[in-house]
């Protein structure tokens, strides 16, 4: 059973989103909180797998409060659920260590999927959050490749190539017609090799090594 805490200073829809995730069999809401402040010590109260989070929330902002989150515990999910579709806040909340970004503006389905992707250890941004996120580091990346790349495999770039784009684990096997573990075995020998440590980090340095196409 997957635990969720909702942090949303609207308590219509902190309602809204609990009916959505507890008419999934495999998912529970196990608190709620209206502010920043709240949705700190209820999370490490609490002490639930995901916290969905908006950012804009009275006594602490929900960017302080991710942030303190994941420093006291990094095993605690972060979705931010937002209504701000800007490059800088997607950044700035990966940075702060949230896992996924969503607009609520987008389906009720998204928030589910990300849920499970989460779940499981895999980040999820929707598709123009990735792009925007991609194109801003390539605007400001120089056009030098790492030498770190040279260490890479064929295989593995295109493996790197692949979960940059926000591909799960799941979507890369089925596009290189290889299993999950094997896409799992690539990606840690991609960490590895690049001394790399979250999803974002992967993305980033994708995108700086100007091997990603937009076209």
């Amino acid at each position: 059973m997957i635990s969720v805490l909702v942090a949303d200073d609207h308590a219509i829809v902190r309602s809204g989103i609990k009916l959505m995730i507890e008419s999934q069999p495999d998912m529970k809401v196990v608190g709620e909180a209206e502010d920043g402040e709240e949705a700190v010590h209820k999370a490490l109260e609490l002490v639930p797998d995901i916290v969905i989070m908006d950012l804009k929330m009275p006594k602490k902002s929900g960017m302080v409060a991710i942030k303190q989150i994941t420093e006291a515990n990094d095993q605690i999910k972060i979705i931010v659920l937002t209504m701000h579709d800007d490059k800088e806040y997607i950044f700035r909340t990966l940075q702060a260590g949230a896992t996924s970004y969503l607009l609520k503006s987008h389906h009720e389905n998204d928030l589910i999927e990300a849920i499970r992707t989460v779940s499981i250890g895999e980040a999820y941004l929707y598709p123009n959050a990735t792009k925007l996120l991609l194109e801003d580091y390539i605007q400001k990346s120089s056009s030098t490749h790492d030498d770190n790349l040279m260490k890479l495999s064929g295989r593995e770039q295109e493996v790197l190539s692949y979960l940059a784009k926000g591909y799960t684990n799941r979507e890369a096997a089925e596009q290189l017609f290889v299993s999950i573990k094997t896409i799992e075995s690539h990606r840690s020998k991609i960490m590895e090799k690049l001394n790399l440590k979250t999803r974002p980090a992967l993305v980033e340095y994708a995108a700086k090594n100007g091997f990603l196409d937009f076209s």
